[in-house]
């Protein structure tokens, strides 16, 4: 299953972090898979290099997180990567687990 967290900071996304695999089908042919990893990469990269927004960002050992700080930009892109895998998890249950934390402060 691929576990995604997202990070909330005064009401704002400021981050997430998803890993894992989804299980639909055999590595490397999973639907489920290629559809999140394209859409977290697209995000981290808009977040990053698109707006250039002062973040930190990192994807290594099955793992990709960001963290950005409390701005709208950030905000509007993580909500709506938050948004998207909890559409692939209605359609494709069992594949996803989508956690949403208050963050009092993050290092």
């Amino acid at each position: 299953m691929i576990k995604a967290v997202f990070y909330k900071k005064n009401g704002l996304f400021v981050g997430f972090d998803v890993s894992g695999h989804a299980g639909f089908s055999d590595s490397g042919s999973d639907v489920v898979c290629a559809a999140v990893s394209s859409a977290v990469m697209l995000s981290a990269n808009l977040i990053t290099d698109g707006f250039g927004t002062e973040s930190k960002a990192s994807a290594m050992d099955n793992k990709v997180s960001l963290w950005c700080g409390e701005n709208d930009k950030c905000d509007v892109v993580i909500g709506s990567l938050a948004e998207h895998l909890e559409q692939i998890s209605l359609e494709y249950e069992g594949t996803i687990s989508i956690i949403i934390k208050e963050e009092k402060n993050h290092a």
